[in-house]
């Protein structure tokens, strides 16, 4: 096994509210360095030609690499992949914070977010078990207030969230 690596993503699926673990093979950490470049090769192979980037056949992969978690300085950070409504091509962004170690901490390289969900919805993950929750209480609220609104509603103070806020809520570009 390679360090650093855990070797799984976690495949959720908002269209059916399903979810499973998959192993991601070792040499694809050797072969598409980093996390973007993980996150693409799942895009490539996944993705038809010509989809719409705001469908449901679009993908949005959250993915971390081999020193996120560790005690190097600027280690946690998480790469968020998908096709771009901006270009039409595919898009990466990078995010630090706490959200990219938890990732980690939870044993999964990656999470690929697949299909539409029928209302706003957001994702808790613990334990193994992801629970698809209701977005209605936090819909339109400021990030801060998102953050504290789900802390409040899932009676966890020690969260860590990736929060879209109102200009995602809205297909900001």
């Amino acid at each position: 096994m390679l360090k650093g690596v855990k070797c799984k993503l976690l495949r959720i699926n908002l269209s059916d509210k399903s979810y499973r673990e998959e192993v991601i093979p070792d040499e694809y950490f050797v072969k598409f360095i980093g996390s973007g470049g993980l996150a693409i090769k799942y895009l490539f192979d996944e993705l038809k030609p010509g989809i719409d980037p705001l469908g449901p056949e679009n993908k949005l992969i959250f993915a971390v690499g081999p020193i996120t978690g560790s005690k190097a300085i600027y280690s946690s950070r998480c790469s968020l992949t998908s096709k771009s409504p901006a270009t039409g091509t595919i898009g990466v962004a990078t995010a630090g914070g706490y959200f990219p170690t938890e990732l980690k901490m939870l044993g999964y390289d990656m999470i690929i977010i697949e299909g539409k969900a029928e209302e706003p919805t957001y994702l808790y993950i613990k334990d193994g078990k992801v629970q698809f929750k209701s977005a209605a209480v936090i819909w339109g609220a400021k990030t801060p207030d998102a953050m504290r609104l789900m802390k409040q509603e899932l009676h966890d103070e020690d969260i860590k969230s990736a929060v879209i806020g109102p200009a995602g809520e809205n297909l900001s570009n």
